[in-house]
């Protein structure tokens, strides 16, 4: 009896060839906007000439973002989902400062693909402060699953301050990052290493402070009971 055909298209080697998946709107739009950011300034870039580049419609376009910033979100909520993803391996045994070196590492590989639209975003925030505001809001955002992801408390005030302390040392970061050009990133790990010692030391001061501010404990409790049913960061 004759086989029913699959469906399926095979390779020269026999075995069955998967279709190659189909990107979506909001894929493409993200991923041509990235482009389009690392040959010029984020200021310059309009819906037409994405619409453009990667063959959509405006009304394509519209469907799926408002704004230019929205795309950028979708841009860094998509890395956070990506290094979520890469999962902790063997470091749950790990210290609080090497878990944390490793998610953020783990980041900053995820990132070397899009090296210059990342500088080329850095210098539009420098002149922008608009753009700088929402980058900051999106890194603290971002910070506050970095640190969940490391298995460090990222839940009400304090977990939004210490998110907002490694928004600003992922930063300078980042800025040694841009310049390093050795392969094995010496200088960005040295740079990581520098800053994540800093952090821990204004962390372990703020643990200080809350302990012998008076009502602080209790504060904590109250807020903890707030933020009991919430994410740990809004995505």
């Amino acid at each position: 009896m004759a086989r029913r055909p699959t469906g399926r298209s095979t390779g020269g080697n026999g075995k069955p060839q998967l279709p190659t998946p189909t990107r979506s709107n909001r894929e493409k739009i993200v991923e041509t906007f990235v482009a389009l950011l690392a040959e010029q300034p984020f200021e310059k870039i309009g819906f037409g000439e994405i619409a453009a580049r990667c063959g959509l419609s405006l009304a394509d376009c519209r469907n799926e973002f408002a704004s230019t910033i929205g795309i950028l979100a979708a841009h860094v909520k998509d890395i956070d989902r990506k290094v979520l993803a890469g999962g902790q391996g063997d470091m749950g045994e790990e210290p609080p400062r090497e878990r944390l070196f490793d998610v953020l590492m783990r980041r900053l590989e995820t990132l070397a693909p899009q090296r210059a639209a990342i500088r080329s975003l850095m210098r539009s925030a420098g002149r922008n402060p608009g753009l700088a505001f929402a980058l900051n809001g999106f890194a603290v955002r971002s910070q506050q699953w970095m640190l969940t992801a490391a298995d460090i408390d990222a839940s009400g005030p304090r977990g939004l301050i210490r998110a907002q302390g490694m928004a600003l040392l992922y930063a300078r970061v980042l800025r040694v990052w841009l310049d390093d050009d050795d392969p094995g990133l010496a200088r960005t790990l040295a740079a990581l290493d520098r800053e994540l010692a800093r952090g821990q030391r204004w962390a372990n001061f703020l643990d200080d402070a809350c302990r012998f501010v008076p009502r602080c404990g209790r504060r904590r409790r109250r807020d903890s009971r707030r933020y009991s049913d919430e994410e740990p960061a809004a995505a």
